[in-house]
C-alpha cells in the first residue's frame, strides 16, 4: 500500500483548520502529527503516542535537523548579543544625526531593515525602537515606519543566504526522494528558487518603489498626510491605544555603528568560507577514492563545484560557532559585555530562539507523516496527491497557481507562515516533480517547476506572515513602531494585497514558460502600472482627514 487514500488529507488538513481556529500552530502542528499516527495505528492510541515519540525522536537524530536546529540556536545567540551590547540601537542614534529629509530617514530604514536579514523578530523591534525618534523628527506616520519593519522582517529573512527561514526551507523539502532525484544541492537548489519567490522580491522593491515616489494610497495615504500636517502620528481616535512599545534597547552608550556591522560581516564572511570548505574536508579520509589532505581536495573539486555540492547545514552550523566566537570575544575586547552580562545575552538569546525550535521540531515531523509510505510510518499523502493529478491529466502550468493561493490563505487565516511551509512544501513538491516528469519535461525545466513550486508556497506563506492580523511579526511591527494595531493592519494590508494581486498573474506567466525572468517582468509591469494608478484614484483627497 502507497497511501491511505483520502485518509492521508486529515493531518494537514486537521493542522490547518486547528491553526485558523486556535491561532496555536504548535498545538496544531502536534495535533496533526497524531492523527496521521492514529491512523498508521489504526486507532490505537497507545500505538499512536508511542509511534509520535519515536517520530519526534528521530526527526531530532537526523544529522541534518540537528545541525539546523543547533544553528537556529546559535544564531539566537548573536543577536541577544546584538541587542544586550545595544550595537544595533547605535546605527540608528548615528542615522538620526546625519539624515535631513525625510526621503533620507525612509530609505535609511529600508536599508537598515534589509541588513537586519538574519532573523525577523529582531528586525521589528530592533528597528522600530532605533528609528522611532528620526521618523518622529521628519513628520512620518508610524503607520509607514509599521509598514517597512514587516516588509523587511519576514519577506528579506526568506531571501537571505544565512537566516533561521532558509535553513528551515531546506529542511522541509532535503529528504523528499522526488527532490533527491533531481541532482542538485539543497543550497543550489534555493537560490534557484529566489528568483521565483516573487512576492518576497515585490514586497520588498514596493518599499523602495515608494520611499522615491512618495506614490502612497489609500489609507496609509491618508496616515501620511496626518502626520506631515501636524495633526498626529497615528490616528488614536480611529484605530485605537497604540500597541504597548518595547524599550528593549540597552544602556550601553559606547556602542557604537561599527559595533553593529562587524559582527553581521563576519557571520557572512565565515559562512561563505565554510560552504566550499565544507565540501573539501568531506572529501578527505583513508577510503577508497577520497584525498589525503585539503590540498587535494582543492585540487580535485572547484570552487564553483565545492560551493554548490556543499553540505549546507554543516556549513551553517560551523559558521554560527565561528561567528559566535568571534562576536562574543570582540564585544568583550569592546568592553561591551562582560562575563556577567555577556551569560544574559547568550541565554536571552536562547530564550528567544525557543519558539522557532519547536515549530521546526513539529513541522518536520508532520512533513515526515505526510511524505512517509505506510511501510514507513506514513499515511503516503504525497503519493495520494501525485497519483490523483497525474492519472487526472490536471495542467501542469495550474499547480504552481493553486499552490500560491492556498499558502496565502493559510498563512493569512493562521498568521503563521513556517507552518504553512511545513505543510505544503511536502506536499507539493513531490506532485510537481511528479508530474513534470509524466509531462515528459526536460530535466532543467522540471528543476525549475520545483523551484517555483518552492517559491510561490515561500511567497504566499510570506504574505500571510507580512499582513495578517494575528501575525507574530505584524504585531511586533506595531509594538516596535509604537502604533495602533489596527491602523499599521488597516494601512499596509492594501499595500500586500496588491503585491500579492500582482504575483499572482506573474505566477500564472513564470508556469508557462518555467522562467523566473518572465514573472519577474509581468510582474514588474503589473506593480509599476498599478502604483501609479491606485495613487492616482485613491490618494489622500478621497479621505477625510480629520473625523
Amino acid at each position: 500500500m502507497e497511501h491511505y487514500g483520502l485518509l492521508a488529507l486529515v493531518p494537514p488538513l486537521l493542522a490547518i483548520i486547528l491553526a485558523i481556529v486556535t491561532k496555536d500552530v504548535i498545538v496544531s502542528l502536534f495535533v496533526g502529527i497524531l492523527s496521521g499516527t492514529l491512523i498508521v495505528a489504526g486507532g490505537n492510541p497507545f500505538g499512536a503516542l508511542t509511534a509520535l515519540s519515536d517520530l519526534i525522536a528521530d526527526t531530532l537524530a537526523d544529522g541534518w535537523n540537528i545541525r539546523i536546529m543547533l544553528f537556529t540556536i546559535l544564531l539566537g545567540l548573536i543577536v541577544g548579543m546584538l541587542a544586550k551590547t545595544g550595537a544595533a540601537y547605535s546605527l540608528g542614534d548615528w542615522a538620526s544625526k546625519k539624515i535631513k529629509t525625510k526621503t533620507g530617514a525612509l530609505l535609511f530604514t529600508w536599508i537598515f531593515g534589509i541588513l537586519i536579514f538574519f532573523d525577523d523578530y529582531f528586525n521589528s523591534l530592533t528597528i522600530g525602537t532605533c528609528m522611532r525618534p528620526l521618523c518622529d523628527a521628519k513628520k512620518i506616520s508610524r503607520a509607514k515606519l509599521a509598514y517597512i519593519l514587516d516588509s523587511t522582517a519576514a519577506p528579506v529573512a526568506i531571501m537571505a543566504p544565512v537566516s533561521t527561514w532558509v535553513v528551515y526551507v531546506i529542511g522541509t523539502y532535503q529528504a523528499l526522494p522526488e527532490f533527491q532525484a533531481l541532482g542538485v544541492s539543497e543550497l543550489s537548489f534555493f537560490v534557484r528558487s529566489i528568483p521565483f519567490n516573487l512576492y518576497a522580491i515585490f514586497a520588498v522593491v514596493m518599499v523602495g518603489f515608494i520611499t522615491f515616489t512618495h506614490k502612497d494610497f489609500g489609507l496609509m495615504a491618508r496616515s501620511e498626510a496626518r502626520a506631515d500636517k501636524g495633526l498626529g502620528l497615528w490616528d488614536e481616535k480611529r484605530y485605537g491605544a497604540v500597541v504597548s512599545q518595547v524599550e528593549s534597547r540597552s544602556d550601553n552608550s559606547d556602542a557604537k555603528p561599527f559595533d553593529f556591522i562587524i559582527p553581521i560581516i563576519a557571520l557572512i564572511s565565515i559562512a561563505l568560507f565554510f560552504f566550499p570548505m565544507t565540501s573539501w574536508l568531506l572529501m578527505i579520509g583513508t577510503s577508497e577514492g577520497q584525498v589525503a589532505n585539503l590540498g587535494q581536495a582543492m585540487s580535485a573539486m572547484s570552487l564553483g563545484e565545492a560551493f554548490n555540492n556543499t553540505d549546507s547545514s554543516m556549513a551553517l552550523m560551523y559558521a554560527a560557532i565561528f561567528a559566535n566566537v568571534f562576536t562574543y570575544i570582540y564585544f568583550i575586547a569592546r568592553r561591551l559585555l562582560n562575563l556577567k552580562n555577556a551569560g544574559e545575552a547568550l541565554l536571552d538569546g536562547f530564550k528567544a530562539m525557543t519558539p522557532a525550535v519547536m515549530i521546526l521540531t513539529l513541522a518536520w515531523g508532520l512533513g515526515t507523516i505526510i511524505k512517509s509510505s505506510p511501510e514507513d510510518g506514513g499515511v503516503g499523502l504525497a503519493n495520494f496527491i501525485s497519483e490523483v493529478v497525474v492519472n487526472g491529466n490536471f495542467p501542469l502550468w495550474l499547480v504552481p497557481f493553486i499552490v500560491y493561493l492556498f499558502s496565502c490563505i493559510i498563512s493569512f487565516s493562521s498568521g503563521t507562515s513556517w507552518g504553512t511551509m511545513g505543510i505544503m512544501i511536502p506536499i507539493a513538491v513531490p506532485v510537481v516533480i511528479t508530474l513534470a516528469k509524466s509531462r515528459g519535461l526536460p530535466m532543467d525545466a522540471t528543476i525549475n517547476a520545483a523551484a517555483l513550486t518552492v517559491g510561490t508556497v515561500m511567497g504566499g506563506a510570506v504574505f500571510g506572515d507580512h499582513c495578517s492580523p494575528i501575525s507574530d511579526t505584524t504585531v511586533l511591527s506595531s509594538t516596535g513602531a509604537a502604533v495602533p494595531h489596527l491602523e499599521h493592519v488597516a494601512t499596509q494590508v492594501p499595500y500586500a494585497c496588491f503585491v500579492a494581486s500582482c504575483v499572482l498573474i506573474g505566477t500564472i506567466a513564470a508556469s508557462i514558460t518555467w522562467n523566473a525572468l518572465v514573472g519577474l517582468l509581468v510582474t514588474a509591469v503589473l506593480f509599476i502600472t498599478g502604483i501609479f494608478l491606485l495613487s492616482k484614484f485613491l490618494s489622500t483627497d478621497h479621505y477625510k482627514l480629520e473625523d
